[in-house]
């Protein structure tokens, strides 16, 4: 139902019963003074008061009925007025409950019939033609006292099997979405055994060999990288776990952000890009302030997977961060330079056909972080490596994470660029924010 449709239906249940009144009052007149009955020889001050007292007990019928019915039976007693008649016939069918007082009301209707009819014949007249023979007594019951009551009887259980389906529908609707999110805590919870599993195993089995590796290596650049390997496996572990927690919950809800996982934690990412060899500066403009912690986390996530990115593809280039304070937003950019130039060197975009983050003879920018570590750069590769140098293999990727950075940037109302420039690559998210009133 549509919320004009309630406003309507609220605004016509609260005046019916003003309205109810003033059809009774106007009937029972009109009945009286021979307009829509048999005109009644009393005083109009009687047959209006009879009238006014007959609308009140309709507008009231909400609350009470044996209002209604009383002066239902003393306006055709009286006055041989049918109007409050066949509206108390409607109500009782309306809101009488239980066949006993059903039949109670018949009887008493039948009762005041009979007593009409009587009078009808004392008075004679045209009364007596219209109330007191027997046909026209038996139709005047019948559609006075007998076609309300059924039309209200037919009313009340329509009224009450739309209810009955209403509820049914509810309570399948609710049943339904019990089993939905059933289905969803187990599937989530299959997930996160299986990260935990899978994913948990391989990234502690790769923390213990880089502890081993930096408790055993001799020189001090492969300490630092194993150092700097075993603290990323770690926190690696930290977020798989924050993870698997939140999988495993009933109904995932969003806490707030920690102060690693916003603006505060975008320093602690370029030193870890430094660390593993990435050549990254920051620039700020504008005035540092506040933001919503969506619209900080948001800031974060779009950081650290560009600098993925770059890692991954350009690993020697020139990256630069830059966070921009706007009127109504923040901006937030990560451009990296051709892969394979050198700061200062002038190196323009790497030549055609070549793979990203590769020099002119095929090798990867990974050949500086193996020297870094120890490895020769021309030289055979490590043992157990099969012959395969570890700085040709391309690191795993979904092609997913610009994707869902675009999605997380537009649900804040914000823009996303993503795509080549100058022979690097640049990622832009400008993410509005309300001012402060």
């Amino acid at each position: 139902m549509t919320s004009r449709a309630v406003a309507l239906r609220r605004t016509a249940d609260q005046y019916a019963p003003v309205l109810l009144a003033v059809v009774v009052t106007a009937g029972v007149w009109g009945s009286a003074t021979g307009s829509l009955g048999v005109r009644s020889p009393l005083p109009r001050a009687l047959v209006l008061a009879v009238a006014v007292l007959a609308g009140w007990a309709a507008a009231t019928v909400r609350v009470r009925c044996w209002p209604l019915f009383v002066t239902a039976a003393v306006a055709w007693l009286l006055l041989a007025a049918w109007p409050a008649a066949v509206v108390a016939s409607g109500q009782a069918g309306l809101r009488l409950r239980g066949r006993r007082r059903l039949v109670a009301f018949l009887a008493g209707a039948a009762l005041v019939a009979v007593v009409g009819a009587l009078i009808g014949v004392a008075v004679g007249g045209e009364r007596r033609l219209t109330t007191a023979t027997p046909a026209n007594a038996a139709a005047m019951f019948a559609l006075a006292v007998l076609f309300p009551l059924v039309v209200g009887l037919w009313i009340r259980a329509r009224r009450e099997t739309l209810a009955a389906l209403r509820d049914r529908a509810e309570r399948l609707e609710r049943e339904q979405e019990a089993r939905t999110e059933r289905v969803r805590a187990e599937e989530r919870a299959r997930i996160a055994r299986e990260m935990h599993d899978v994913v948990a195993h391989r990234v502690s089995l790769m923390v213990v060999h880089a502890g081993a590796l930096e408790v055993t290596a001799a020189d001090t650049a492969t300490v630092d990288a194993a150092a700097l390997i075993r603290s990323t496996g770690r926190q690696a572990l930290t977020d798989l776990r924050e993870v698997l927690g939140v999988l495993r919950q009933p109904a995932p809800a969003h806490g707030p952000a920690t102060a690693a996982d916003g603006l505060a934690g975008v320093d602690d990412l370029l030193r870890e890009s430094r660390a593993a060899g990435l050549r990254v500066d920051r620039q700020d403009e504008g005035t540092p302030r506040p933001v919503p912690a969506t619209v900080d986390r948001a800031v974060y996530r779009v950081v650290r997977e560009a600098l993925t990115n770059v890692r991954k593809h350009a690993p020697n280039a020139d990256t630069t961060v830059r966070l921009r304070y706007l009127s109504g937003g923040v901006e937030v950019s990560v451009r990296n330079g051709p892969p394979g130039a050198v700061r200062g060197s002038g190196a323009g975009a790497p030549p055609a056909g070549a793979v990203p983050g590769a020099d002119a003879d095929g090798r990867s920018a990974g050949r500086a972080a193996a020297q870094r570590v120890g490895q020769p750069a021309g030289g055979a590769p490590p043992p157990g490596t099969g012959g395969r140098s570890a700085d040709r293999a391309a690191l795993p990727g979904a092609g997913l994470g610009l994707i869902g950075l675009r999605e997380r940037v537009e649900l804040l109302g914000g823009r996303l660029e993503a795509g080549p420039r100058d022979g690097g690559f640049l990622v832009r998210a400008l993410i509005p924010v309300e001012e402060a009133t």
